[in-house]
């Protein structure tokens, strides 16, 4: 059995395929859902000192808004969990011993891991776009085409840094708890970085927002230097990646 066929199993078989689709998918329903009824619901709920909640009426914006907000935190979770129990295949040293004996050199351990653990989380990130694009075009009206797919766009290159962190990470850390952590880490110290807007624009935690931000009328000149430092990182973190797997091995 070839490592690429071995890994796909890996991920349908033990359902891990089910926890991403179902994170974004659900958000994608969820968020035009909250969106459209927001109003209603805040209106229902009432306050001791009698204060009205005013809500402005929603707009198409609005619903890849709420999908983002929640798959842009909850699903970058999931991913970094779901990928870091691929890409540390040494957190089990009977299993790293195994496929090291067999497999030489390491990144050939490593490509077909990485590979459809990105295509995997890609994949259901794509699918919850489109619920939630569909979703928003029938309760709120239709999002404009070309800023929803520059978003979703933006989106894959960020679950591709993601991903590439989590294999660099993984080649260092001595279980999968220890990567998620450590990624989990970088992640989140990055928006605290962005708090500096001399920073906020080269950060590529910055593309996450990019679905939201784009429908509501942002552009992307704002993207593009956060896009490059993607793309050069996610290229630096997989060689890096490579680099220590053949160096533990040693």
């Amino acid at each position: 059995m070839s490592a690429w066929r071995l890994e796909i199993l890996r991920l349908t078989r033990t359902k891990r395929w089910a926890a991403l689709v179902g994170v974004y998918v659900a958000f994608g329903v969820l968020g035009p859902l909250t969106a459209r009824y927001i109003k209603e619901i805040l209106s229902r709920v009432g306050t001791s000192d009698g204060t009205v909640i005013t809500v402005p009426d929603p707009t198409p914006a609005d619903g890849m808004i709420q999908f983002v907000s929640n798959a842009a935190q909850i699903g970058t979770l999931v991913v970094v969990i779901v990928a870091a129990g691929a890409l540390a295949f040494d957190a089990i040293p009977e299993m790293g011993v195994f496929l090291r004996t067999r497999v030489s050199p390491a990144w050939k351990i490593l490509v077909p891991r990485l590979v459809v653990s990105f295509a995997a989380a890609a994949g259901a990130f794509v699918l919850g776009t489109g619920v939630a694009w569909y979703e928003t075009w029938a309760l709120l009206g239709p999002p404009a085409a070309g800023p929803v797919l520059a978003g979703a766009g933006l989106g894959v290159v960020f679950l591709a840094f993601v991903v590439a962190l989590t294999a660099a990470v993984a080649q260092r850390a001595r279980s999968v708890l220890g990567t998620v952590m450590t990624s989990l880490i970088v992640l989140v110290a990055m928006p605290v970085l962005g708090l500096a807007p001399a920073f906020s624009r080269w950060l590529p935690t910055a593309l996450a927002n990019a679905l939201a931000d784009l429908p509501a009328g942002g552009t992307m000149h704002n993207y593009w230097p956060a896009l490059g430092v993607a793309v050069v990182a996610t290229v630096a973190l997989v060689g890096a990646a490579f680099a220590w797997s053949d160096r533990r091995e040693a």
